[in-house]
């Protein structure tokens, strides 16, 4: 029976075309190699294991292949898996790519009418035409439209970048009114801007990468490198103004260690960082959360980079309560880790009842940004924290 993942239910029988997001090759306690993938469709992502003939199967395919794959399903540890007894590599003339690409619920042409709406708002000339110049760009608000905001963190999802950026817009209309002195034009500015490198730091014409230049570059240099290259076509911009810009999109990640090569030093700046960082949080939790539909705990499974476990509001299932007995890094693997930090898994076993789960010990974030917002690890984003010391 062919499903979606979204479909997919407890020791289901499924037989689908999937594209393939994730491939790792592990090693089980008694040495037998076997595959661990993510195979995802619009409608979402599920782990796979190939327990048999690893080395053989593995080499008929690759990471962005779309695969043919017959399997069991079931739920181990919260999450749903299939166990793959058959697959087959289709070719790509045979799937339409729309089916496999996951895209964000609103409707797009409505958040791009929005997004035209809001630089209509601005009072500033000299603001409103440097979004004029972008927004106009047939090809650049293609990419605008089209970009996911990140690889794994949050806005995973085709539209995400201009859902967000939106957002942070919308968020900056709604706490102008209750601060006296604000730029609210320049506060949309950036809000539409800050994210504008990610057209270029990100791959997503199959599963989302980081390309060259976001690998070797970011997202926050490209951006301001972008802001630049339009300012220079615009007669007698404010240098000031410029200058003001820019530092917002080089410091709205808020600190060194998330990736921003410069902290917050103007008042606008420093509301974009949080704003920026509020509706990436929300949208990641929420995505989290949704991720695990069959999961009866009211607890979520530990999210790794927020070192946490997050409280569902709805009602016990039948079986569960209390938090779950997963150990991070046993069986699901967070989406927004590379597949370098994955840690091999053992072969599957029964789940412990425990009360409370063991936590590892919080990492060190990283000082290395590996594009995007993998950087940003916690809810620790405080620039004034260092006044406390």
């Amino acid at each position: 029976m062919k499903k979606t993942v979204a479909e997919i239910k407890d020791r289901d029988v499924v037989e689908a075309v999937f594209l393939v997001k994730e491939k790792i090759v592990a090693m089980a306690k008694n040495g037998k190699p076997y595959l661990t993938l993510k195979l995802m469709d619009k409608t979402g992502e599920v782990d796979a294991k190939v327990w048999d003939n690893a080395d053989q199967v593995g080499s008929l395919f690759d990471r962005n292949d779309f695969l043919a794959v017959k399997g069991k399903a079931s739920v181990y540890l919260g999450k749903m898996q299939l166990i793959v007894s058959e697959l087959k590599r289709v070719p790509e003339e045979s799937v339409e790519l729309a089916d496999f690409l996951p895209e964000t619920d609103r409707d797009i042409k409505a958040m791009v009418a929005e997004l035209h709406a809001m630089v209509a708002t601005l009072t500033d000339p000299d603001l409103a035409r440097l979004l004029r110049s972008f927004f106009e760009d047939p090809e650049l608000l293609a990419q605008y439209r089209t970009a996911p905001a990140a690889k794994g963190m949050h806005h995973v999802y085709l539209g995400g970048l201009l859902e967000h950026s939106l957002a942070v817009a919308k968020l900056v209309d709604a706490m102008v009114p209750l601060y006296q002195g604000l730029n609210r034009d320049l506060l949309i500015t950036g809000a539409l801007l800050h994210d504008i490198g990610k057209v270029r730091e990100m791959t997503y014409l199959r599963c989302f990468d980081y390309s060259d230049e976001g690998k070797l570059i970011g997202h926050i240099t490209i951006g301001v490198e972008m802001l630049q290259e339009r300012i220079a076509k615009l007669p007698d911009f404010p240098v000031e103004l410029a200058m003001l810009l820019k530092h917002m999109i080089l410091s709205h990640h808020g600190q060194y260690e998330y990736g921003s090569p410069k902290r917050p030093k103007t008042l606008e700046a420093t509301i974009l960082n949080y704003l920026d960082d509020l509706d990436s949080k929300i949208n990641g939790i929420r995505t989290h959360i949704r991720k695990e539909p069959d999961n009866p705990s009211r607890w979520t499974s530990y999210h790794r980079l927020y070192d946490r476990y997050f409280f569902k509001e709805k009602p016990l299932a039948e079986q569960g309560g209390g938090e779950p007995a997963e150990a991070p890094g046993h069986a699901a693997f967070p989406d927004c880790l590379e597949p370098s930090e994955l840690m091999p898994e053992t072969v599957p076993a029964p789940a412990p009842q425990m009360s409370e789960p063991e936590r590892p010990a919080p990492e060190k974030p990283r000082q290395e940004q590996r594009g995007g917002d993998q950087g940003r690890k916690s809810f620790s984003n405080n620039p004034f924290a260092i006044l406390k010391k």
